[in-house]
């Protein structure tokens, strides 16, 4: 797999972005063959790596400079619209030579289906996995729209894989997605929970095991601040909340993997991507932290 011929992510000269060296490696995901409502998140990737140009490379929290560990930006893997399942296959395949080579994978989406093969790569380097989901939706259907491998039902499969599931920031439940949870004993921590309780990041915390992935669908934010995407819900997160949970999960767990998926550009603005360029930023700023400690 061979970086993108544009300017990669964040705009890095050669050097910090040569795969060779690099500890981080961002995979654009341009797909959206498997969503429910609007589509466009097959334009996310662009959209984020190019509103990366814009971010600082200087983070004011941390105070410091974040890109030394090297971040490869690699070309995109795009599809015909092939069908959810096959598309699945076809990702897992790109991502699993990826963690071969003991590279940390931040896939920039594209529907949130792809991150059950994102995360079925993981699973092949590291055994026991959780799996930290900031999300507005449980995506816990066992199908949808024909299909298995939807973005509503990202989850169930992953869980299928064997790794476990934390939810935060859930506020739209389908019934079959409740009675679901009952069976299996899970628990989501909701967007009014997070919003009226102060203990809910220990809680997530305490939850996780020690080997982490983190998904996290735009819209698990407030459409206030993340209004590109396509299946919107009020009562969100804002990025203090989100990044304090990343903060402290990668400062007391491993992450070893992360994506950020469901990203839909809308014309005349950047809100969105704006954001989700720098939450990946700051992925990549936490976890560089912790490997450096």
């Amino acid at each position: 797999m061979h970086r993108a011929d544009s300017a990669g992510f964040l705009d890095l000269g050669p050097a910090p972005s040569d795969y060779g060296r690099a500890r981080f490696v961002v995979l654009p995901v341009a797909y959206d063959g498997a969503v429910s409502y609007r589509a466009g998140a097959r334009a996310g990737p662009a959209a984020i790596i190019s509103a990366s140009h814009h971010v600082e490379l200087f983070d004011e929290e941390l105070q410091k400079e974040c890109y030394a560990p090297g971040i490869a930006t690699l070309a995109e893997v795009a599809s015909d619209q092939a069908s959810p399942e096959s598309f699945h296959h076809q990702l897992f395949d790109a991502a699993k030579r990826l963690t071969a080579d003991g590279k940390f994978i931040l896939g920039l989406g594209g529907d949130h289906s792809i991150s059950s093969a994102l995360v079925r790569a993981a699973l092949s380097r590291h055994e026991r996995l959780s799996v930290l989901q900031v999300d507005a939706h449980c995506d816990l259907r066992d199908t949808y729209d024909g299909t298995r491998f939807s973005h509503a039902c990202v989850m169930r499969r992953v869980i299928e894989l064997g790794a476990s599931v934390v939810a935060v920031g859930i506020r739209s439940v389908d019934l079959e997605e409740h009675a679901f949870m009952k069976s299996a004993g899970l628990e989501p921590l909701s967007a009014r929970r997070c919003h009226e309780s102060d203990d809910w990041i220990e809680t997530a915390i305490r939850l996780l095991g020690e080997t982490v992935y983190v998904t996290v669908d735009i819209d698990g934010f407030d459409p206030a601040y993340a209004p590109g995407t396509g299946t919107p819900e009020p009562g969100g997160l804002d990025w203090y909340q989100v990044t304090l949970l990343l903060r402290r999960v990668a400062s007391e767990k491993r992450i070893v993997g992360a994506d950020i998926v469901e990203v839909m550009p809308l014309p005349g603005q950047v809100m969105t991507e704006f954001l989700a360029a720098k939450l990946a930023y700051k992925i990549i700023a936490y976890v560089g932290t912790q490997d450096a400690a």
